[in-house]
């Protein structure tokens, strides 16, 4: 019931959900209120508004800045987990070919790690969404790339069923225990650490963390002027994460 409300709530919680319930009411109503006159209007300024980068950059900013970086550059970790989030499964099972999204960075830093000895192995965590009637499991797709990039098979355990954080945390802390493992990486987007970190505290877990994948920059080097759709995306994504987070310390599942 949580996944299937979260995936509701992310559709209502965004700019252009709020546009277009302004502009239809504003549309639609029987008086002509000056107020409700304004709400078509103020419907189209949203629209812009979170279509403009300095708007999306500086919301991804501040989810973006309280991301800690704790690892440890002598250490040798036993074990590093990769979280889903990385593959678009519709696009790999309508082509046949691999497909990644803007959070790849997450999975080249993993194999950065694996490749140059800082991590023993990895548990990449990701389950079918289901959301995407496909075949493909994300987590089977990551350990397949790692492995076709020279990384040992047994290096690479595969975490199946996760399908948001919450899970990922859950069901990694149980593979991470099986295994007696101590020394313990988290590697994933900028924007997406504090909430990931916080859900492996509340599994009682103590885990270092290296945030990749940041997005927002300083502004003195260029902004783009105009509103586009790409920076109404981001805008949405850093709402959206932002959300999650209140969500996840509300019903305890971060820390």
């Amino acid at each position: 019931m949580f996944y299937v409300l979260s995936k509701i709530l992310d559709v209502l919680l965004t700019p252009i959900a709020w546009t277009a319930v302004l502009v239809l009411v504003g549309a639609t109503g029987r008086d002509a209120s000056r107020l409700r006159r304004a709400m078509a209007p103020l419907g189209v300024v949203v629209l812009l508004l979170f279509s403009e980068e300095r708007v999306s950059n500086a919301l991804f900013h501040v989810i973006e800045a309280p991301a800690p970086k704790t690892m440890r550059a002598d250490m040798v970790y036993d074990v590093v987990i990769l979280l889903g989030g990385v593959t678009d499964e519709r696009v790999e099972a309508t082509w046949g070919e691999r497909a990644f999204n803007d959070n790849n960075e997450r999975l080249l830093a993993i194999y950065d790690l694996l490749r140059s000895g800082a991590a023993r192995a990895v548990i990449a965590s990701g389950g079918a969404a289901a959301a995407t009637p496909t075949d493909m499991v994300e987590a089977a797709v990551l350990g397949r790339q790692l492995v076709a990039w020279g990384i040992a098979p047994d290096r690479v355990i595969i975490e199946d069923r996760a399908r948001n954080t919450h899970e990922n945390a859950v069901l990694s802390a149980a593979i991470v225990r099986d295994h007696g493992w101590k020394n313990i990486l988290v590697v994933t987007s900028a924007f997406h650490m504090p909430r990931a970190y916080g859900c492996f505290v509340a599994e009682g877990l103590a885990v270092d963390t290296l945030p990749v994948d940041f997005r927002s920059f300083d502004t003195k080097y260029g902004a783009d002027p105009l509103p586009r759709a790409d920076h109404l995306a981001e805008s949405t994504a850093a709402i959206r994460e932002w959300f999650g987070r209140v969500v996840y310390r509300a019903r305890g599942y971060s820390r």
